[in-house]
């Protein structure tokens, strides 16, 4: 008999690729279905309740299309290039010869120092280690590979709708996936590499973080190497020998509402 979905709701280690999940209705509800092999694959799905009779006069609630414009047109759907992408990094992640990744040699360290176990504490989460391997796939592999010249066009068509003259990249990780922890990850990827590399233009070693509120802009001191509690040491992110180099990162943290009050 095939357990309900409360009753199991965790099918996979966090540390670990994900290798099931659980059947979902296209409202995005779980089924009682028994888990179906193989990771989820991206789908952009928007919840909306059932509609219902109006006690009126008996008419049905007209369902609000979500995924249309104001102007008629679709919306922007990123999930065939996030699959395709993952794909990708699977195959990158896969292969066992460090030298071969395409990647600084500052670079194969830390992915190698995120992918072990050796942690004294709580290692990353798959999800947090992806994320920042996708940043570092796009910017270090797929940009100077003409194979993946589709991805940059589709990017960069994605910006300039959206954010004219400004390149962005977006990492989308639910809620209490420890998206700290990953900004942290990006910020010692970034200044170690250009402490190392300070000629080139692919890093940096300059970071503006805009909190929300002043509560979190508090609590986001972690990402500061000099801080008492800084990520890098108390969640050993950074191996001690690279600590240097990542001292020389320049962070600013501010509050949206700070920002908000700027001329």
């Amino acid at each position: 008999m095939t357990k309900p979905f409360y009753a199991e709701p965790i099918l996979n280690s966090p540390y670990e690729v994900p290798t099931r999940h659980h059947a979902l209705s296209e409202s995005g509800e779980p089924l009682n279905h028994p888990p179906i092999e193989g990771r989820r694959r991206s789908k952009y799905v928007a919840p909306v309740p059932k509609s219902r009779k109006s006690k009126a006069g008996g008419r049905v609630q007209a369902t609000l299309d979500l995924d249309q414009t104001r102007d008629g047109d679709s919306r922007y759907n990123p999930t065939p290039i996030i699959n395709e992408i993952r794909g990708h990094i699977a195959s990158w992640r896969s292969i066992p010869n460090p030298n071969d990744w395409g990647v600084t040699p500052v670079t194969q360290r830390l992915l190698q120092h995120w992918r072990s176990d050796s942690f004294s504490g709580p290692r990353p989460f798959y999800c947090q280690v992806e994320a920042v391997e996708t940043a570092i796939w796009l910017s270090e592999v797929a940009r100077k590979n003409k194979q993946y010249a589709h991805i940059f066009r589709h990017l960069e068509e994605a910006n300039r709708d959206a954010n004219p003259e400004i390149f962005r990249l977006a990492l989308k990780l639910a809620t209490g996936a420890g998206k700290t922890t990953v900004m942290a990850m990006l910020i010692a990827w970034q200044s170690i590499n250009a402490a190392r590399q300070p000629n080139s233009s692919l890093f940096s070693r300059g970071f503006l973080i805009v909190a929300p509120g002043i509560t979190i802009k508090d609590r986001l001191r972690v990402l500061k190497p000099s801080d008492g509690n800084s990520y890098y040491r108390s969640r050993e992110l950074v191996p001690q020998d690279m600590m240097a180099d990542l001292n020389k990162a320049k962070i600013e943290i501010v509050s949206a509402i700070h920002c908000r009050s700027l001329p």
